[in-house]
């Protein structure tokens, strides 16, 4: 098994989650990878780059990933195209990435964003102010809203969410009959609900894959 998290926007291998769960799956003698996806520069961030991060570490036939926020949807999207993996465990993922942009930033600030390239944000793994390039946005938009996996999910999203709504999870589980949602009493961190998720999680993950239906 090759078990891989892949971290937020704006985050880092030291999340706090990345490593909450990097120390129990150490404690059970499962080791998880958990890679920069920015490999260092944040500011040229695609969602494609990250995509080809994910495939130079995903060898083996039984990879199973983690990923919250943004890390969830790259997770999915690596899984539609990739039928090696056989696990999914997405906290609060940011499906409708790039058609959430402007709702959450207005029209005015995406077309600066367009017009100067650059768009300020907090980086929470350096914890500093850092700058994103457009080609985020534009590369972003390749890829699908919501993808085709196949393989089965486990997913936990927030009911307090204010950054990537619950409904955008229900969405994704409806069309998918092999995902199991777990709405919890928390916000888009899900901070608070970790050791809950957490006994869910271990079972699922510890668990070996089942047969997965031809694509």
């Amino acid at each position: 098994m090759n078990l891989i998290y892949l971290h937020g926007f704006a985050s880092g291998p030291q999340s706090s989650k990345a490593q909450f769960f990097r120390r129990r799956f150490e404690a059970l003698g499962i080791a998880m990878q958990v890679p920069d996806l920015s490999e260092g520069n944040f500011e040229r961030l695609t969602i494609s780059g990250q995509l080809r991060v994910i495939e130079r570490i995903a060898g083996g036939d039984d990879v199973r990933l983690m990923g919250s926020s943004m890390g969830g949807y790259l997770g999915a999207l690596y899984a539609a195209r990739h039928p090696e993996v056989t696990k999914l465990v997405l906290l609060a993922p940011a499906f409708g990435f790039a058609r959430r942009w402007p709702l959450m930033l207005g029209e005015e600030k995406v077309a600066a964003w367009r017009r100067t390239g650059w768009l300020p944000v907090y980086h929470y793994g350096d914890k500093m102010e850092r700058r994103v390039g457009y080609e985020l946005l534009e590369d972003a938009r390749l890829y699908e809203d919501y993808p085709d996996i196949s393989q089965p999910a486990l997913v936990f999203h927030g009911r307090q969410d204010d950054v990537v709504p619950v409904e955008y999870s229900e969405e994704f589980a409806a069309r998918h009959p092999r995902v199991t949602l777990r709405v919890m009493e928390s916000g888009h961190e899900l901070i608070n609900v970790l050791e809950e998720m957490w006994a869910g999680i271990a079972v699922y993950i510890g668990k070996p894959p089942s047969d997965r239906p031809a694509r």
